[in-house]
């Protein structure tokens, strides 16, 4: 039987554009950029525990708090056994120095290694004139170990205050009482004379035969060196190539016996014009030879 409602075709269902918008096209493109990704992942979880520990720590009482539990902590693992230090020991240095750099430290044992502050320590032993470089270490067992290399004493400086050792770069080494205490080093002396160590000891090495007849160096005006021998005979050396003039006053000694003269000074200041002067009773003497070999012309 024949239906009297008449037949619709049902209306197809229009879809829409699967393609994303424009402005959503934009933000997944950005979202997938390196510098968001990173702000997403790294930047707000980290600026979140920011704000949580502002807000946390914004009391005093808390901050507070925390600061006394750390050092509670921090004191009761340092008072263990295993992190005390019971002994220190000093290599490298003589009795007197380990001594001076005992008395430096100022430690008091046991102490704990995490109040230690080595660096620190050094700066205290690098203090002493007479250490050139020290390292510290803590050893296994409780030990400080302090290990010094000592400046070598070279030269006597006699200054206002005294007599002071030198090494050969000019550094302080220690205090002499007398100049007997160390009759082996050279004597120098004068304003500036530490400055000008390692040219003091080249003119010591270039003086080698006239060793016995050495009393030691001079500086003269921070510039400049005269050479004191005995029997109050002096070189006066110029500022600049002091150790060849030296070297060529030794030469005329060696062929000519110049200081077993009457010779009181020698004076190299000028290199091309030496002169030497005698001793008044001596150049008296040769004066009077030449005005009586004129006289006789």
């Amino acid at each position: 039987m024949r239906s009297l409602t008449p037949f619709r075709r049902p209306e197809p269902v229009r879809r829409g554009d699967p393609a994303p918008s424009r402005m959503a096209y934009r933000m997944q493109r950005l979202a997938l950029t390196p510098a968001v990704r990173r702000a997403f992942t790294l930047g707000v979880p980290a600026f979140a525990v920011a704000v949580i520990g502002g807000l946390t720590f914004a009391s005093p009482d808390r901050r507070a708090g925390l600061a006394a539990w750390v050092t509670e902590a921090r004191e009761a693992i340092g008072s263990r056994e295993a992190f005390l230090v019971h002994d220190l020991q000093v290599a490298g240095a003589s009795a007197d120095m380990r001594a001076d750099i005992v008395a430096k430290l100022g430690l008091e044992m046991p102490v704990s290694s995490f109040e230690l502050d080595l660096e620190g320590l050094r700066a205290r032993v690098l203090e002493l004139d007479a250490v050139d470089r020290a390292a510290l270490r803590v050893r296994p067992g409780g030990v400080l170990d302090v290990e010094v290399a000592e400046r070598v004493p070279a030269l006597l400086w006699r200054e206002r205050g005294g007599l002071t050792a030198l090494d050969g770069s000019g550094n302080r080494v220690r205090t002499v009482a007398a100049r007997a205490e160390r009759a082996d080093l050279p004597l120098v002396t004068g304003r500036g004379a530490d400055r000008a160590a390692g040219e003091a000891l080249a003119l010591v090495d270039a003086a080698g035969p006239l060793a016995d007849r050495l009393r030691g160096l001079v500086r003269i005006g921070e510039r400049r060196w005269d050479v004191v021998l005995s029997e109050g005979q002096k070189i006066k050396l110029p500022a600049e190539d002091a150790v060849d003039a030296l070297e060529r006053v030794l030469s005329v000694n060696a062929a000519q016996g110049l200081f077993d003269r009457d010779v009181v000074l020698v004076d190299m200041r000028l290199p091309r014009r030496p002169t030497v002067r005698l001793h008044p009773d001596a150049a008296r003497d040769l004066r009077q030879v030449k005005l009586t070999e004129l006289g006789d012309d």
